[in-house]
């Protein structure tokens, strides 16, 4: 457990693997940019924890917060995911703000 690879207010994408095994990765964030509002501690990883692994790796947790409309295309609410450090990666020159401008 190093540092934290995000910080609050950072642009991230989760990444759109589908892996064969238990994930908590919702669906409908997968491929997507969001924000991070909230660094959590870090937690055992549910994948690893639901397949025994030993030892399961402990990362930090991320509440990253997606615009409803980047999800479904409208919406004017938000969603916030806690997600594990492992299933995201950085969001690069394409991040969009919550006003839908281009950083």
């Amino acid at each position: 457990m190093g540092e934290r690879r995000y910080s609050v207010g950072e642009p991230v994408r989760v990444r759109p693997a589908d892996p064969p095994h238990h994930t908590r990765v919702p669906r409908y964030v997968r491929g997507h940019v969001g924000h991070v509002v909230v660094v959590q501690p870090p937690c055992p990883l549910p994948d690893d924890v639901a397949r025994r692994r030993d030892p399961f790796r402990v990362l930090p947790v991320y509440t990253v917060l997606f615009a409803a409309r980047d999800l479904w295309g409208s919406g004017a609410h938000i969603v916030l995911t806690d997600l594990w450090e492992c299933y995201l990666e950085p969001a690069g020159e394409a991040a969009r703000d919550l006003r839908g401008e281009t950083s």
